[in-house]
Order: C-alpha cells, then sequence, then structure tokens
C-alpha cells in the first residue's frame, strides 16, 4: 500500500504533505494514521525547527473519507472522524511552530488542520467551508481549534450556513495569516518560515504556549506565572546568547546563518 502522507526534512524544516489526490485528501483511516505518524516523528527529530502542513493537487483537504463513514455506518462500527482529534490537539500543542501552506480547497476536518497550525497561508482562490451540517452532521471535533481562531459571529455564521468563501475572507476572518495568488504560494510560506527562523526554539515554544494559555487565565494568576516564566527565559542560555549576539551585531547561534 502506498504512503498517503509524506515526510521531508531540508534546513530544519519538516514538511508534512497530504498526498492523495485521487479522493482529494480525505481524511481516510490510513492518511489520518500516517498523518499522526509523521506530525509525531516531526516533534520528535531533533533536526526539525518549524513543520510544515501542505497537500498535492488541487484541494488542501476535503474532510472526512464519506465513503469509509457509509461502510462503519452500515456495519455498526465506530463512525465520526474520531481520529483527528489527537492530531489536531498534537498540531495544538507542538513546541514547535506549524505552518500551513494551503494549496487549495479546505472543508470540515480539513478545516480543523488549517485552525490548528499556528500561522496559516493559502491561496486566494481556494474555497472554504464548514458544511457538515448540510450532510446531517455537526461540526464537532473541529469546533474545539476553530471556536479558539473564530469570533463567535463568524464561526456561528459558518458553521450554520455552511457556504463556502474564498482565501481573501479566510485572511480577514483569522483562519489565514495572508491570502496570495497560487504563483506566490512557496514564496510567502518561505517568508514566514524565514521570519520564525529568527526565534530561539526554546523562546518558540514558550511564546507558542502564551498565546494559547494566557487568556484562559485569571488576571493576577496570570501575572505571577508570566513573571515566573519570564525569569526562566531571561536567566536561560538561549537569552544569553541572543543579547550577546545582538551587542555583538551578529546573528545568532540558532539561525544558521
Amino acid at each position: 500500500m502506498s504512503e498517503l502522507v509524506h515526510l521531508t526534512v531540508e534546513r530544519g524544516v519538516g514538511t508534512i504533505t497530504l498526498d492523495s489526490p485521487a479522493n482529494r485528501n480525505a481524511l481516510s483511516r490510513q492518511l489520518t494514521s500516517e498523518l499522526d505518524a509523521h506530525m509525531r516523528a516531526a516533534i520528535d527529530r531533533q533536526d526539525v525547527r518549524i513543520i510544515v502542513l501542505t497537500a498535492t493537487g488541487t484541494v488542501f483537504c476535503s474532510g472526512a473519507d464519506l465513503k469509509e463513514q457509509r461502510e462503519a455506518n452500515a456495519s455498526g462500527g465506530q463512525t465520526g472522524p474520531t481520529a483527528l482529534a489527537p492530531i489536531l490537539e498534537l498540531m495544538w500543542n507542538s513546541p514547535k511552530p506549524v505552518i500551513g501552506s494551503i494549496n487549495g480547497a479546505a472543508r470540515a476536518g480539513g478545516m480543523g488542520l488549517v485552525a490548528a497550525c499556528d500561522l496559516a497561508v493559502g491561496v486566494e482562490s481556494a474555497t472554504f467551508a464548514v458544511n457538515e451540517v448540510r450532510i446531517g452532521v455537526i461540526p464537532a471535533i473541529i469546533s474545539v481549534v476553530l471556536l479558539r481562531k473564530l469570533s463567535l459571529s463568524d464561526s456561528m455564521e459558518l458553521f450554520l450556513t455552511g457556504e463556502a468563501f474564498d482565501g481573501r475572507r479566510a485572511a480577514q476572518i483569522g483562519l489565514l495569516n495572508s491570502a496570495v495568488p497560487a504563483d506566490q504560494l512557496d514564496a510567502e510560506v518561505s517568508r514566514y518560515i524565514d521570519m520564525v527562523r529568527k526565534g530561539a526554539p526554546n523562546a518558540l515554544a514558550g511564546a507558542k504556549r502564551l498565546v494559547r494559555e494566557v487568556p484562559a487565565m485569571e488576571m493576577h494568576a496570570a501575572f505571577e506565572e508570566m513573571a515566573a516564566r519570564s525569569a526562566v527565559h531571561f536567566a536561560s542560555a538561549e537569552a544569553l546568547e541572543g543579547m550577546t549576539a545582538f551587542a555583538e551585531k551578529r546573528q545568532p547561534s540558532w539561525t544558521g546563518d
């Protein structure tokens, strides 16, 4: 059986590619299993600093494999895209930045993958939709990440209407950080990679935790916790190297320059 998800590593960037264009990169059992394995491998590898998630073909991810879902329903087996949940949680909590290179349309579970990325760049012509209600189900699993990224009014509209929208609107509502013409996608992703690469690995992981955790904290507790975390980072070897490099007008060691 041919692999449906690939991991390649170059210059500290681990690129995970969904490669099942024949079924629009649907979240089949095989694809989700391989995506989970490659995401864990990229997080664990010492030579990977940044993870990029992308796909082949003209569709980024069409969501659940409905053929498999119908067969599961008929046989009385487990239904629903439950295998997607640990992948989204893994991406959300990854200490390494995850950048989405969204090459085409995203639907349903594919929207969850986009939302779970820390940064996402997509093509302007790509279409997006949370269309579960149109097939009689709800966007339950992907709501965990989408509702943390989008406003309540935008989420309510997308969840209830199922209407498709383009990359430009995806950027306006915060699903994407940037929407560009298709021939500029690689260059825009590289621009984000180059910017993120300038950050120290532990500092990037710590900064990502701030965005994920601080909004849910009570204010006084947050200040106490952040003072403690700040002290740890200011006393770190990374901070010493970063401040020394700044004073010496050179690039810090982690950039590779």
